[in-house]
């Protein structure tokens, strides 16, 4: 599946500080499966600059063209 393909899999994504002064991501599907990730606080700013551009560029793509219905 790309980027742009339909996923019945859900899940959470919880951010925050470790311990050790790394911002962890972790990623939980709906099955069980756990990803842990650690970043340092400056990778961690550029993936929120990613996850902005990402979201504002969706956003745009939303205006012009409107979301099929789920299944």
């Amino acid at each position: 599946m790309g980027r742009n393909g339909d996923s019945d899999l859900g899940g959470t994504l919880q951010v925050g500080p470790t311990e050790l002064g790394m911002v962890r991501i972790e990623v939980t599907a709906d099955n069980g499966v756990s990803i842990p990730l650690d970043f340092d606080p400056d990778e961690a700013l550029d993936i929120a600059e990613e996850l902005q551009a990402a979201a504002e560029a969706a956003r745009a793509r939303a205006a012009v063209r409107p979301r099929p219905p789920k299944r």
